[in-house]
């Protein structure tokens, strides 16, 4: 089946090439002999077949399908999904929020739509496995993990799908999902989670403690903390009385933005530090991305940062 050109967009050939020479190493150990960049040790003795393909000159005939042969009198080989030491997973909330767009190009949940893309195609190009959850109040979208060449394409139509569907009135419970996400994932994986970071102030330590879970079951965490700068960090909105509606609830309120501007600012700023500061404790990656931002200038900046820090 072909991907539609709707679901394209997000193989993005500028961001592919910059892309290129980039690599994701895991920091911390993995299931399996390694850290990091690595190549399975179990080549040629995998547990999933992925696919056939023809025949090449200097392919070992031992991975030829001899009962497809009988059948075709054509030699194909079987392809196997290798099983490699770092499975990685996007984990992408879904909920009304992430539909915001500010000043921005794109909305919040696109511009992770992308992000999400640049690094399965980073995976893939590793050949290793990578996967897809998404959420809002619960978990609702689950891709397993693949390393087969035909998987990218699964998953951009999933990315494409999943920024048409209809939102409304879904609240952020990130902290239940992560949870459910940490029962889901049974192997020890590479886990970036792509949110707003929208819950309830009362939430945000169930947040860490689902986190922390994460972290405690040997899965490696990284959180993209998406926003729309201008507005959702620094609050610049029009100085003149609006109502701001909350999409998630839908309970509205007349502020004007320049009376609670240096309030809001000093706030979020207090927050995020806070939350990276936890995260930092418990060694949880926190990076905060600006939708203003281009995500290909973003995704490139993390992870040469990153690569430093290895």
């Amino acid at each position: 089946m072909a991907t539609s050109p709707d679901a394209l967009r997000f193989l993005d050939p500028v961001a592919v090439s910059q892309l290129g020479t980039m690599e994701l190493r895991a920091r911390f150990i993995v299931e399996g002999f390694m850290t990091g960049l690595h190549r399975s040790p179990y080549h040629g003795f995998s547990v999933e077949f992925a696919e056939h393909r023809p025949y090449h000159p200097g392919d070992e005939l031992r991975h030829v399908d001899w009962k497809v042969y009988a059948k075709t009198d054509r030699y194909y080989i079987k392809q196997y999904e290798e099983e490699t030491n770092l499975r990685h997973y996007v984990v992408l909330d879904t909920s009304a929020s992430m539909h915001y767009r500010g000043q921005a190009e794109l909305s919040k949940l696109e511009y992770g739509a992308y992000l999400a893309a640049g690094l399965h195609h980073l995976m893939l190009q590793q050949r290793d496995a990578t996967g897809l959850m998404a959420f809002d109040e619960t978990v609702h979208t689950v891709r397993p993990p693949s390393a087969a060449p035909n998987h990218r394409r699964m998953l951009l139509k999933t990315l494409d799908a999943l920024t048409r569907r209809d939102a409304a009135g879904t609240q952020t419970n990130a902290a239940s999902a992560l949870n459910e996400v940490a029962e889901r994932i049974g192997r020890r994986s590479l886990v970036v989670v792509i949110t707003d970071l929208f819950e309830n102030v009362g939430a945000h330590d169930d947040l860490l403690t689902a986190l922390r879970r994460l972290r405690h079951r040997g899965h490696e965490v990284i959180v993209f903390h998406v926003l729309e700068g201008a507005t959702e960090r620094q609050f610049q909105f029009p100085d003149r009385p609006m109502v701001f509606r909350d999409v998630e609830t839908g309970t509205e309120q007349t502020v004007h933005p320049a009376q609670l501007r240096e309030h809001y600012a000093e706030a979020a700023a207090h927050f995020m530090e806070r939350f990276r500061r936890a995260c930092l404790e418990h060694n949880i990656d926190f990076a905060t991305l600006d939708t203003q931002t281009s995500y290909r200038e973003a995704l490139l900046a993390y992870l040469n940062k990153r690569q430093r820090m290895l």
